[in-house]
């Protein structure tokens, strides 16, 4: 299940780390966020390493469907009701604001990427005023977006929300120039953080600054990520024969497609599931249903699926790792945005290196405070965690042998039949068929 993206892109590999170091700052984790994040601080002066346990690129940075949009769903008029619109107006613009950053980077470096601005759609095949009314939002805190009745696609709907000015791109052509004039080390895996220094299985790194670009944060104290947030799964496949669009697509209704094009393809994303638990599997079978109405001869070349924190509040957690770790920063909870939040991470964290004011620094820090919009999924996250660290007091074995208890933090794990995985409905940590490690948070594999 390799996607289009990694099988088109050849990186060329790094060296490990090779001996103790000092620098100004390390970043842990060579995805999209993290490589955006050293670039900037290079840029910006700052002498930066980044460690990573696999290859660049090689998460989730090589799944996404790679789109670079502020609109991210049924969003705004949620979010002005649940949070003001001053702050739902901040929302929008930060996530504009990466779109621009992504065009100046992309010009400077001179990066052939297949980059593309493109407008970006809304569809609902029933849910015509709930369209205008998101538009109507969005338009209030100076978005750029409009309801139409109707937009070229196949894919049946009663109106659309058009956002201008949005984006796609190649991720991995896009990481793989950006990267290569950084210092990376790759299969360097960090074990531990102790104040200013980071233990690898290869060396120690030395740094005044230490920034959690893994996706999600592998320490659990201080910061307690691991209750304010989960993770989901959505899976993407890849058509030939069914035309292009002139834009991207993102359905509302429940079982609807996110679509987009590259080259001759057709990307189809949905069947969405909070990992762990997807037993029976099945879940691409609604988009190469949907594919096959809608884009008569479309022929599927790739499927695979992605993975994505999701914070109960629906805000990325940007900024200082916790209070009681000032030089620790933290980049995750992207909530299915990922290439628009890596480069608003990358940006929040540069400024607050160099000291920097930014605007948006308050609005996704780590330490705000939205009790009553995040308490409904915190309740629901925290139910869950209750009953699988209980089952996971007595787990069975798989047929290989090995415990189906979660290492990081005890959680009972089940098999995922699209993907022959053993997840964890709790935190997201995946392992392998023979029980080695896929996903963090987890450290390690699965014990006999």
């Amino acid at each position: 299940m390799e996607s289009i993206w990694n099988s088109t892109v050849e990186i060329p590999p790094r060296n490990a780390l090779e001996e103790d170091i000092s620098v100004e700052a390390v970043v842990i984790g060579a995805g999209m966020a993290g490589i955006l994040t050293a670039y900037l601080l290079k840029e910006n002066g700052v002498g930066t390493v980044v460690l990573e346990a696999d290859r660049i690129g090689s998460g989730q940075t090589g799944n996404t469907t790679a789109k670079i949009t502020s609109q991210h769903g049924l969003c705004y008029e949620k979010m002005i009701g649940q949070i003001g619109k001053k702050k739902a107006s901040l929302y929008g613009r930060a996530h504009e604001e990466a779109i621009l950053e992504y065009e100046r980077i992309i010009s400077k470096e001179h990066i052939a990427c297949h980059f593309q601005k493109l407008p970006a759609y809304l569809y609902s095949a029933c849910q015509w005023h709930q369209l205008e009314k998101e538009a109507q939002a969005a338009q209030a805190i100076g978005l750029p977006a409009k309801f139409l009745a109707k937009a070229d696609c196949p894919v049946p709907h009663i109106g659309v929300v058009r956002f201008e000015n949005q984006a796609q791109f190649h991720p991995l052509e896009f990481i793989k120039a950006v990267s290569s004039d950084l210092e990376i080390y790759e299969k360097t895996k960090v074990i531990s953080v102790r104040g200013n220094r980071v233990h690898t299985d290869r060396g120690n790194v030395t740094a005044e600054n230490i920034i959690f670009a893994s996706h999600y944060p592998f320490v659990n104290v201080p910061g307690f990520f691991f209750i304010r947030q989960h993770q989901e799964r959505s899976c993407v496949a890849a058509f030939e024969n069914a035309g292009t669009l002139n834009g991207m697509y993102y359905g509302i209704d429940e079982g609807s497609l996110s679509l987009r094009s590259f080259e001759n393809m057709i990307l189809a994303g949905g069947g969405s599931y909070r990992t762990g638990q997807n037993e029976t599997g099945g879940k691409y079978d609604g988009i190469r249903q949907q594919m096959k109405r809608y884009f008569p001869g479309a022929r599927e070349l790739a499927f695979w699926s992605a993975q994505d924190c999701m914070p109960h509040d629906h805000l990325p957690m940007i900024g200082n790792f916790s209070l009681f770790r000032p030089a620790w920063y933290v980049e995750t909870g992207f909530w299915k945005w990922g290439m628009t939040s890596s480069m608003l991470s990358a940006m929040i964290v540069r400024d607050e290196i160099c000291g920097i004011d930014n605007p948006y620094e308050r609005l996704f820090s780590p330490q705000r405070i939205h009790p009553f919009v995040a308490a409904g999924g915190f309740a629901g996250d925290l139910a869950v965690s209750v009953r699988e660290l209980t089952k996971g007091i007595f787990p069975p074995k798989s047929k290989e042998g090995k415990v189906l208890r979660c290492p990081h933090m005890g959680c009972r794990l089940y098999w995922n039949e699209d993907e022959h995985s053993w997840d964890c409905p709790c935190h997201g940590s995946r392992f392998g068929e023979d029980g080695k490690l896929v996903d963090c948070p987890a450290q390690t594999g699965l014990q006999k």
